[in-house]
This record gives C-alpha cells, structure tokens and sequence, in this order.
C-alpha cells in the first residue's frame, strides 16, 4: 500500500482531475450533458484511470460505471457523476469521482461510482435511483431531456447502452458510502475555513400553484371588475416571503423557480397563474411547519382575493442524515490537516448520496467554492484546498475502514 499521507497522491489526483475538464472543455469549466459524445468520452476516460488503479471497471446500462477492487475485507463505496449542466463548472460530481480513484490507487480498499444524469437532464437522479431499485423500466420508458425533449431510450441506444442489464447494489458488500464535492455556496469561504463535514442533505419540497382568473381586454375592463391571476400571484408570493422567515430555520432557503401567466399577451389581463415553488431543509418538523405556513397563506389569499389559488404538492423527499460514524472520522482527519480550518454543515443542494443513506451508512466532505459559484463555467476551487480535501478524504476513509 502507498502511504496515504504522501503528496504525491494528493499531486496525482489533482493532475488527473486537470486533465478530465479537457473533455468538453468549455471557457474555464465544461458542457458534458449526460449521454453525450463528451459525457460517453469522460467515461471511458474515468474507466481507463480505474484500470490503471488496478480495478475491474463495468459500464452499465443507464450509464453508471462502477471499478470493482478484488481485495477481501471491508470495502468503501466512494464516488459522484462526471456529466456536468450545460456550459458548466468542472468540478460539480467530477471532483468525487475522481477522488475515489485515487483512493482505490493509494491503496485504500475502494470500489469507485459514476452515477449517471445526477444533474437531471433525463430525470433526477436517474444513476442512483437505477443502482438502489427505485427507477423501474416504464419510467425509463417515459424520460425525455428536459432541454429538448429527446426520449431516454434513445439517448441511451446512441450512447451504446441499449441493452446492457443495469447494475443493482450489492447487499453486505460495503461499510458505507462516502462522497466528496464543492459546496456550491460561500459558507466555507466567508468564514475562511477549508473543509466542510457534512451532516446531512436537505429535504426539497416541491409545490405548484395554480391561480384562476378572468381573461380579459387590458384597454377595456376596468379595474374594479378586473380578476387579474398575475397580481394575486405576486400579492400571494409576497405573503409567503413576509411568513416564512417567522417559522423557519437558520439555513432554510425558499425559491419561486417559475411564475407563468396566460395567454402572456401584453394587452391581455392573464386568466391563469402558475407557479412553481420550493423549500429545503434538514430537520422534518421545520418542512412539516412551512408546509402549514404555505397553506394558511393559500387560505388566506383566497380569503381577500378574487382569484382562487389551488395548491398542489409535486414531491416532498425526506432529509438525508449522514452517519455519525465517518462524520466523526472525516471531522478527526479535518483536524489532522486543517485544524481550526473546518467545520460541520448541512447541504443545502441534493446529492448522490442521499439515496445511498436509506441502504448503508453514508456522508460527505465540501471543499470550498470560489465566490460561491456552482453550475456555471466560472466555477472554481483553489488546488490547495482540492489536495487539501483529497487528504482528509482519504485519511477519514481509512479511518472508517479501520473502526
């Protein structure tokens, strides 16, 4: 085995986590939407670097790749996805994959995981769903590409992926799952700390709200007899911004992803609203709680309003814990190497791993991101603070493996 703590692992990893945004290299990040030429020529280039770490590569039917290592004795599952969002940044899923490489090459008993289509350009979380047994044939059937509308089975059939069985996880065969990843936010760097250890992934809570007006002429109807949907939808949403913040928590976040009026005509008073609204948190009761907020607000905007509003639900996930277990050993390796320099954290974005906490224990170590930036070119992470987390990876896994 090579000795964990030599930077010449860390200088590995780093070299070839530089050379992967070479494929579909866009400005200073990537464009390597899933099933793509770029995505399919980064995993083959993922799985020549397994080969290399001595590993069994195996590239499954949704796309997912998985490096089996043949040492007995407890094993660590470790990885990410390596598609990226369109013209994004290059580290986004791309820093855990290669990270877990590079684990199983030091020496570490590590199988390494590419999840397919973790950014959901075919369906949210379409690799880790297929590999836990929660994406069945007719939903395959029913995916299209949220851009263009292209129908997963053809994405896959041009990948050359048509027909390959897709591979389940293995019961028994893994201590637990970790994943390292930026943070996509500023926490770490506002407080000038280095490595964030991660306690849990937020639950999202998805909502559509849909307003009932009366369509009518702008020059014409006056204002009395309006029932204009646009303004009780911006009256309501205001509601909501004014209530949240006396029933949440420190790091609950609430978005108004899409408002959409109709017809949209700019003489027309919109007869119809729709609006698609989220929130996140860690901790159940709080969810529980903003969802009785939301809909006393609804209540409400119906009380006062012309306009009714109907809430729907779109899908409510549970919280992903991480385990205490690897927390303590990636916080006791944190230490090691950047003492004071670290931290606890929730994420507040969705991840891999949550859907392997429900089937082994799992957890996650943040590396900062410069200016907080994810999910554009211009995202970036200084290559000290990527050799730096790659250490306190690879000694919280050894530590684990060893408890």
């Amino acid at each position: 085995m090579l000795a964990l703590h030599d930077t010449s692992n860390a200088e590995a990893f780093l070299a070839d986590l530089h050379a992967l945004r070479q494929i579909g290299a866009f400005k200073t990040g990537v464009h390597r939407p899933t099933y793509t030429p770029q995505d399919m020529e980064s995993r083959r280039w993922i799985m020549e670097r397994m080969r290399e770490a001595g590993l069994e590569p195996t590239m499954d039917g949704i796309g997912n790749i998985l490096g089996r290592g043949s040492s007995t004795g407890p094993r660590l599952l470790a990885g990410s996805h390596i598609e990226s969002q369109n013209e994004a940044g290059w580290l986004d899923g791309a820093l855990g994959v290669v990270a877990a490489v590079h684990l199983a090459k030091a020496g570490l008993p590590v199988d390494p995981i590419v999840f397919a289509d973790e950014e959901g350009h075919y369906g949210g979380f379409v690799g880790s769903r297929s590999f836990t047994g929660l994406l069945p044939e007719e939903e395959i059937d029913r995916l299209t590409n949220r851009f263009h509308g292209k129908p997963l089975r053809d994405a896959l059939r041009e990948a050359g992926l048509e027909g390959l069985p897709r591979m389940q996880l293995e019961k028994g065969r893994y201590k637990g799952f970790v994943e390292m990843h930026i943070e996509q936010g500023r926490d770490l760097e506002n407080k000038g700390l280095r490595v964030g250890v991660v306690t849990g992934i937020v639950a999202i809570w998805q909502w559509k709200i849909v307003i009932t007006g009366q369509q009518n002429h702008a020059g014409t109807t006056t204002m009395a007899e309006r029932r204009d949907a646009g303004l009780t939808a911006v009256r309501l949403l205001s509601m909501i911004d004014q209530e949240f913040p006396r029933h949440c928590a420190e790091r609950t976040v609430w978005t108004t992803g899409r408002i959409t009026l109709d017809p949209g005509g700019q003489s027309i008073i919109p007869g119809r609203a729709e609006i698609l609204f989220q929130f996140r948190d860690i901790d159940i009761d709080v969810l529980n709680r903003l969802e009785a907020v939301l809909r006393r607000c609804i209540q409400e905007s119906n009380r006062r309003e012309k306009c009714p509003a109907v809430l729907e639900r779109m899908s409510a996930a549970t919280p992903a814990l991480c385990d205490p277990t690897i927390q303590r050993c990636l916080a006791e390796a944190a230490e090691q190497f950047a003492p004071g320099k670290w931290q606890q954290m929730p994420s507040g974005a969705g991840h891999d791993a949550q859907y392997m906490a429900p089937h082994m224990p799992s957890a996650m170590l943040f590396t900062p991101s410069i200016n907080g930036i994810s999910h554009h070119w211009s995202e970036d992470t200084s290559d000290e603070d990527l050799m730096l987390g790659f250490q306190v990876l690879a000694e919280g896994a050894r530590r684990f493996l060893a408890a």
